[in-house]
């Protein structure tokens, strides 16, 4: 196990390696492998587990009853998904999770994290406080996802989304983590479209 990746991510943000390993027995802590394009969780499903990318990445996903397909985001080392759906008991799963490409996954118990231990340890609460800021901030990830595709062309929604890019990564010239089918995807545009305006900008 990469204890200094658990503790820079933002779930364990603030404990040290030493204290990770300790708490992974009380969080029910299992590590799983995944090949491309296998799914982790399907829409529908209930889920008691979190689960935290240590390598490779994720893709969360919509589908809709007429076969439209939609990527909502993608989850990279360190970062979490199904967290909001592991803290509401009963809650079906609307979106799908699955492996953009070769994964490790640590999954960890969501009502063991919830409950704090007799001895209200400092890094349980940590813990707690660090699954609030993480829920938060996807909030914030899918505004900004509705803000790109509000716009009624494919040209406005790229410069929307290339736009904020260019802001977050401060500089004209930058990657995006998408190829051309999931940018499609991501915007909610037809992709032969997207390449169309694509070429003409």
């Amino acid at each position: 196990m990469d204890y200094q990746l658990l503790a820079s991510s933002p779930l364990f943000h603030g404990t040290t390696p030493e204290e990770i390993e300790t708490m992974l027995s009380c969080l029910k802590a299992k590590e799983r492998n995944f090949s491309k394009n296998t799914f982790f969780y399907r829409a529908g499903e209930q889920v008691h587990e979190l689960g935290l990318v240590l390598s490779g990445s994720v893709s969360i996903e919509s589908d809709d009853l007429w076969g439209g397909h939609t990527i909502l985001d993608r989850v990279g080392p360190g970062r979490v998904f199904a967290e909001t759906y592991a803290c509401i008991p009963g809650e079906a799963l609307m979106v799908n999770v699955v492996a953009m490409e070769v994964a490790s996954v640590l999954f960890l118990d969501v009502r063991s994290m919830l409950q704090t231990c007799t001895s209200a340890c400092s890094c349980h609460q940590k813990i707690i406080y660090n699954l609030l800021t993480i829920a938060t901030q996807k909030n914030l990830t899918l505004s900004r996802r509705s803000l790109h595709t509000v716009p009624k062309t494919i040209r406005a929604r790229l410069l929307s989304y290339l736009s904020f890019q260019a802001l977050q990564q401060g500089r004209r010239d930058f990657y995006i983590p998408f190829y051309r089918q999931q940018l499609a995807d991501y915007l909610n545009v037809d992709r032969s479209a997207l390449s169309a305006e694509l070429g003409k900008m």
